[in-house]
């Protein structure tokens, strides 16, 4: 296993880690998101931040949703791919939050040269005929979540593995649906430290 940089000093990027396109949730880009990405850039990975709200934020569920309704599935995913266009020919891995997690998961599948998927709280459909061959994938998610239930997981899950995909899933109990965002009711501290120590060794293995 390669060894990690810690994360309380400013590291360069590491040679041999991935670059990371981290997408936020349906809350927009707020402290949560940079907080993420900055903990990735100390153990050596470059990240990518996009905002596809275009700098707007939401408090609650409610509003976030009729920020990305009001701009539109097709819009966001352009936003998306726009964003990680200049990188993903280096082989990137994609990760998100929650909504973030589902666009993550779509361009993913879509990029032959992706190199990783990190899904924390969030999961799309997968179209039919969808492959994902050996594309290594981590979930982490809240248990139960009324978000992702049960069903839709193991549902998720069987397509994934279909696809060809190499699939982790780790669920914590008690926690919140966005359990990972200090400044949400959500919050659950233990579970977000323990979701950041296994998917940074999933970030570094690839």
């Amino acid at each position: 296993m390669r060894r990690l940089p810690t994360v309380d000093r400013e590291v360069g990027p590491v040679p041999g880690l991935p670059k990371v396109v981290l997408y936020h949730s349906v809350h927009g880009l707020r402290p949560a998101v940079h907080a993420a990405a900055a903990r990735l850039r100390g153990a050596g990975h470059e990240v990518l931040v996009p905002d596809l709200y275009e700098g707007r934020t939401a408090g609650s569920v409610e509003e976030g949703r009729a920020v990305s309704e009001e701009i539109g599935t097709d819009e966001l995913l352009r936003r998306a791919v726009t964003a990680a266009a200049p990188v993903s020919d280096q082989g990137v891995v994609y990760a998100g939050f929650s909504l973030g997690g589902s666009i993550a998961q779509n361009l993913a599948l879509a990029d032959e040269k992706a190199r990783g998927l990190l899904l924390l709280h969030g999961t799309s459909d997968l179209p039919d005929g969808a492959r994902a061959d050996d594309l290594p994938v981590q979930l982490h998610v809240a248990d139960p979540d009324p978000f992702e239930t049960h069903d839709w997981l193991n549902a998720w899950y069987l397509r994934m593995r279909r696809a060809g995909a190499d699939v982790e899933v780790h669920r914590y109990p008690g926690a919140g649906h966005l359990y990972t965002d200090p400044d949400l009711p959500d919050h659950d501290a233990e579970a977000a430290e323990r979701t950041w120590a296994v998917a940074l060794d999933f970030l570094a293995e690839l």
